[in-house]
């Protein structure tokens, strides 16, 4: 007797993650789904080299907890944005702990940080400038939600997932964000309101 073929592109995510308990493999399938949007959106929030690394590591995080992940949710996209997420918080951190060091040894003088460099590169580039500005004003609770919203394209329900906050947690930040931003950018900030 041969087993049957899965068919992995009808399976919803809680399935595929129930089934890769048994069958290692079946978590391919997610990564197929989700790394290349998951890349995307770490890659504008820190580097493309960052991203490969903060990709891989996403995913080794999923698949090492997918036990506890809660199978009542058919879509796992917003569990790996979260963990996209808190890599990305821990990979700033990290980075900004290391060139703390660095320049207290009184060494060559340490290169600039990557947070930055992004906001430089995205600053070099005209009108951006401005919004570069307006996300390195913002809260880093703020930013996030900011951001997998705009980048990530997270409904507010995914994005409260995402970052285990109330779902008024992440209307508030973002009106918050989205007002702060209008501030710095220029607008009208009463825009939102009338959409």
């Amino acid at each position: 007797m041969t087993a049957q073929p899965v068919d992995t592109d009808q399976a919803d995510d809680a399935e595929l993650i129930r089934r890769s308990r048994d069958d290692p493999e079946q978590f391919a399938a997610l990564f197929d789904r989700y790394a290349r949007p998951i890349h995307h959106y770490v890659a504008r929030r820190l580097s493309t080299q960052a991203a490969d690394d903060i990709t891989a590591e996403t995913f080794l995080t999923a698949f090492r907890r997918r036990d506890s992940y809660d199978l009542a949710r058919p879509l796992a996209r917003p569990w790996l944005y979260g963990i996209a997420t808190t890599l990305v918080a821990r990979h700033r951190r990290d980075e900004e702990r290391f060139l703390r060091a660095l320049s207290r040894t009184g060494a060559d003088p340490p290169p600039e940080p990557m947070a930055d460099t992004v906001i430089s590169r995205v600053a070099a580039q005209g009108e951006e400038r401005r919004i570069a500005k307006a996300l390195a004003g913002l809260s880093r609770g703020d930013r996030d939600v900011l951001l997998l919203v705009a980048w990530g394209d997270l409904s507010y329900d995914e994005v409260a997932q995402a970052l285990g906050v109330p779902l008024g947690t992440v209307r508030s930040r973002l009106h918050r964000a989205r007002k702060k931003a209008r501030a710095v950018i220029g607008g009208d900030p009463t825009r939102e309101e009338r959409q």
